[in-house]
């Protein structure tokens, strides 16, 4: 190797070792205020660890039974153990061109704070010792630190579809899926439906700049397309508002449907908001939290 082919792999890697640690720290920084037990999706099923104890039902075998507490009480109890056989956590982060839109709002691009977000929900699977990927990444799923450093870098480089291509995953696979979804909702159906079909279940987060929900433009604006030649000059900005607004929640509220229909979760996530709280929920639902 060449003394300047040596310095240019060396300035690639010193920029991407730029890159990486900020997007990580915060990641994890965010994860650990979510705190997890020995495993973080406890839920009854076939395993060796006990869960809990719960009250004898009609159609439950009595080899299931727990003679020793139900012994000590006037009600026969069911022994429940923990499901531990690790699932494979999905995530994917839109590299789509409206993702770089950021206001005077907010902070943050909309692509930050999904990257952030996923890689965020990543490495709370990861310590709760279950395997993660990232949709389209050429990796397989793992869970170690070295993992997180291949999505991590994944992310950085924006690169596939504006939605998540038809992707054959093992059933009972979790799916977290961050974008603005601003493709019709029917393109969105195309593209989770699949998923849906195939036993995954799936979570959409659908991260947005406040000036896109509150649209606080006044005056003359003229507006154009984050990706194309399409614009649109307004005198009196103001005036759009509430026919806006309109439509934005009949957007939402189709997306909600799908998402009812096919089973997935939706979250609303806003870039003026602290990521935590939109952690602490997707944790809860994935956990199942929310189901008990």
């Amino acid at each position: 190797m060449t003394s300047a082919s040596a310095l240019t792999l060396a300035d690639r890697a010193a920029a991407q070792s730029r890159a990486l640690p900020p997007l990580l720290v915060e990641a994890e920084r965010i994860a650990a205020t979510v705190i997890l037990g020995e495993h973080g999706r406890k839920r009854a099923g076939p395993g060796e660890s006990f869960w809990q104890y719960r009250p004898y039902s009609f159609g439950d075998s009595t080899q299931r039974i727990d003679w020793h507490k139900s012994a000590r009480s006037d009600r026969v109890y069911i022994r429940e153990n923990e499901w531990e056989a690790a699932n494979t956590l999905w995530v994917w982060s839109s590299p789509s061109v409206s993702m770089t839109f950021r206001s005077h709002l907010a902070q943050v691009t909309k692509r930050d704070r999904a990257q952030l977000l996923t890689l965020a929900i990543a490495a709370l699977a990861v310590r709760a010792n279950e395997r993660v990927s990232a949709l389209g990444s050429p990796y397989a799923p793992d869970h170690t630190r070295a993992q997180m450093v291949k999505l991590a870098s994944w992310f950085l480089k924006a690169e596939g579809p504006d939605l998540p291509a038809i992707t054959r995953l093992p059933r009972f696979s979790g799916a977290v899926l961050a974008s603005d979804f601003f493709e019709t909702p029917e393109d969105i159906a195309r593209a989770i439906t699949p998923l849906a079909e195939a036993g995954v279940k799936g979570h959409l987060v659908q991260v947005v700049d406040p000036a896109e929900e509150t649209l606080p433009y006044a005056g003359r604006v003229e507006f154009h397309a984050m990706a194309g030649p399409l614009k649109f000059l307004s005198s009196k900005a103001e005036t759009l508002r509430e026919a806006y607004a309109g439509k934005l929640a009949e957007h939402r509220a189709a997306l909600k449907e799908l998402c009812r229909r096919i089973g997935w979760s939706f979250v609303i996530h806003r870039t003026d908001e602290p990521p935590v709280r939109s952690l602490l929920a997707l944790h809860a639902l994935i956990s199942g939290e929310a189901a008990r």
